[in-house]
Order: C-alpha cells, then sequence, then structure tokens
C-alpha cells in the first residue's frame, strides 16, 4: 500500500519496493538484449553506422573492443584460455584513461593474434 505524505513524497511497502526495484532491473536488462538499446547488432551495415556516429577516441576503443570479443569468442570455441598475461592487461582497464584503455586493447588484440599464429594447428601444441 503505497501513502502519500506532504510534499508529494510517498511511503511505499517493502514488497512494493521490492517489486519496483525487480521491475526497474528487468527493464534496464533489458537494453542488453537482442533488439534492445545496446543489444547486439548482427546487421553489418547497422553496426558500422552505429560506430562511426560516435566520437573518434569511442569509436577506436569500439572497434578494438570489437575485435577483442571476437578473438575472445575464437579462443572459447576452441576450449583455449586466454594467456595470464593477457587477463592481468584486461583487468587493468578500467584504472586507465581512456585513451590507454584502446592502446592496450589494440596491444592485448596483436599479442593475441601472434599467439594464435604461435600455437597454431601444426605446432602440436594444445590448450
Amino acid at each position: 500500500m503505497t501513502v502519500t505524505v506532504s510534499r508529494g513524497i510517498k511511503i511505499m511497502s517493502k514488497e512494493e519496493e521490492r517489486d519496483k526495484s525487480q521491475d526497474s532491473g528487468a527493464e534496464s536488462q533489458d537494453k542488453f538484449l537482442p533488439g534492445g538499446e545496446f543489444g547486439p547488432i548482427r546487421d553489418r551495415g547497422k553496426y558500422e553506422q552505429r560506430l562511426y556516429a560516435l566520437p573518434v577516441e569511442q569509436r577506436q576503443f569500439a572497434e578494438e573492443s570489437t575485435r577483442f570479443a571476437d578473438i575472445w569468442q575464437y579462443f572459447s570455441e576452441h576450449r583455449m584460455q586466454l594467456p595470464r598475461d593477457i587477463v592481468d592487461q584486461i583487468r587493468g582497464l578500467p584504472k586507465l584513461t581512456a585513451t590507454e584503455q584502446t592502446t592496450v586493447l589494440r596491444r592485448v588484440n596483436q599479442e593475441l593474434m601472434e599467439y594464435l599464429n604461435d600455437v597454431g594447428e601444426d605446432s602440436g601444441v594444445r590448450q
């Protein structure tokens, strides 16, 4: 039962507060589902359109992040673990400036591609 007191302040029961927080949490999570504002974009043209609408610094970060996600997905599909030093570098990203984050991601992507080349199927190395 919601009760309105002076100056428009509303007091809700614990159940109402819980229900409201669950509803708003679900709504905010829906943004990241397919079709949501921040959900995955399967149409390459639409993806590039949104990407190039970003300011240059954000676009560069988004491009490197996308490359990293693609490489990480490859590792996952082949049941390979990311090298420990790469994981440590990724963990440190939140402590860096936006420009530094992009630089680190670019370097990490390059290192991962070299790593994949070094442990290619013909090398006999398995993860």
